[in-house]
């Protein structure tokens, strides 16, 4: 590797990380939480401790670890102590550990994203939790990225694995997170606002945004958030990924076709306060600041709607390198997204994720050139909730000698990107970013550098 394309892939690495430090999870939490002598202000909102008894905290979702330490630390041991603060959070088998207080439930295998029977249990746990809280208590709702598989109880005669299967069929048939939303939410005890309107306190939910443009009734299927669309609107969605009616299970039909669960109205949940505290804006930002200082000239993009698949986007970055062939200098663009993948049939199916499959698309594009490329490059895409797809894999790099690497090796993009095999790609190169759990999730972040 030559001295300058090592600088770019360590500049890269150290730009994607500084995005994703600004949004460390227990940091957001702790910025969005103070107390003022006996005043607790959680985001915009004031409450006067004198008039709260408890302190409850539930929640899910990826960041749910990160969340819960920078709760506990902002409120200090004395208010825990005080108003017997206790809680209990859903979180993914890798984030889970001991914590005063607050109960790190693991309930799904880590890179699994779909709903368990531990899942199941969990959300029973903070269900009754929820229902058990007096008017003079405050409930405290702790939600991020991950949390509609780590916070769900199918509404009966709905079975998990009947559930699973549905996930898995809209996931291949390309269905994108509104549309698997539309339905999971109309199927569930909890999400679509169901969480929250069984409480009788005072409710404050802290939200992390794993979506773009942070609609609060698709992160994590809005627990605490009253939705406008109902089982009309994922019957529709289900007419156009199931058209005949025979890949998704009867019950779920039947439970949609009943309305066994009403929508639940703004009205009722009036006393429910929801706050962002995080999103990929920050991180992106963060990330452009980092990239100035080590002296790019820096573009970035903050995307607020949802994005098409992941073999375009790969073809839309290199696109943009191309255009940089043009300009003198040290260039970066950075860019924030979550795509979607087509995924082939199971017996078929390698291992990677979105954000891998976003640079073998590169890959491939790049390697289908007939020109050599005039500049030194360094592309990067990763998850920044550490996990992408069902790998070890946060998501992959490509640069441009790992392009002459892969030539040598005789590896070829289109037969690993026809497989959704990205990983082994990449593995075979050198090229995977793994980070472990990073405790928080604003859905992917993206740089390109180039001189």
């Amino acid at each position: 590797m030559t001295e300058l394309t090592r600088k770019l892939v360590r500049d890269a690495q150290a730009i994607w990380h500084a995005g994703l430090a600004a949004v460390d999870s227990a940091k957001l939490v702790s910025n969005a939480v103070t107390l003022d002598g006996r005043r607790l202000r959680l985001g915009h909102n004031e409450i006067d401790l004198d008039k709260i008894r408890h302190i409850v905290v539930v929640g899910a979702g990826k960041a749910g670890a990160g969340m819960a330490v920078g709760l506990l630390e902002a409120l200090g041991d004395s208010i825990c102590r005080e108003k017997k603060l206790s809680g209990w959070i859903n979180v993914p088998d890798d984030c889970a550990r001991e914590l005063p207080c607050i109960r790190l439930f693991p309930a799904r295998p880590a890179g699994e994203n779909i709903p368990t029977t531990r899942v199941i249990e969990g959300t029973r746990e903070i269900l009754a939790r929820v229902r058990a809280c007096e008017p003079n208590d405050l409930c405290i709702c702790l939600i991020s990225g991950g949390g509609s598989a780590l916070l769900d109880l199918p509404i009966a005669p709905i079975t998990l694995d009947e559930q699973v299967a549905l996930i898995d069929h809209l996931s291949s048939a390309q269905a994108n997170i509104k549309q698997l939303n539309t339905v999971r939410k109309q199927i569930s005890q909890v999400k679509a606002g169901r969480l929250a309107v069984g409480c009788i306190a005072p409710m404050v939910a802290l939200i992390i945004s794993d979506v773009l443009g942070d609609p609060l009734d698709v992160i994590a299927s809005g627990p605490t958030v009253a939705d406008e669309s109902d089982a009309a609107a994922a019957l529709d969605v289900l007419r156009q990924f199931d058209p005949d009616g025979t890949k998704v299970a009867s019950s779920i039909y039947r439970v949609l076709r009943e309305c066994r669960y009403p929508v639940v109205s703004p009205g009722e949940l009036s006393h429910v306060h929801n706050i962002v505290v995080g999103n990929i804006r920050i991180a992106i930002e963060a990330a452009a600041n980092r990239a100035r200082a080590l002296g790019y000239q820096t573009e970035f993009v903050v995307p607020v709607a949802l994005e098409g698949l992941a073999n375009d986007v790969g073809n839309q970055l290199v696109e943009r390198l191309n255009k940089f062939e043009r300009v003198s200098g040290l260039i970066a663009w950075i860019e924030g997204g979550e795509p979607v993948v087509q995924l082939v049939k199971t017996p078929e199916r390698g291992m990677g994720g979105r954000n891998q499959q976003v640079i073998l698309a590169a890959a491939q594009s790049l390697m289908s050139r007939t020109d050599k490329i005039n500049k030194s490059f360094c592309l990067l895409s990763g998850g920044t909730d550490g996990e992408d797809g069902p790998t070890d894999a946060a998501g992959a790099w490509m640069d441009s000698d790992s392009i002459e690497q892969a030539r040598r090796l005789g590896l070829d993009p289109s037969h690993y990107l026809s497989r959704n095999d990205a990983y082994h790609f990449f593995d075979s190169l050198g090229t995977l970013l793994r980070t472990g759990p990073t405790h928080t999730n604003v859905c992917d972040l993206r740089v390109l550098l180039c001189e």
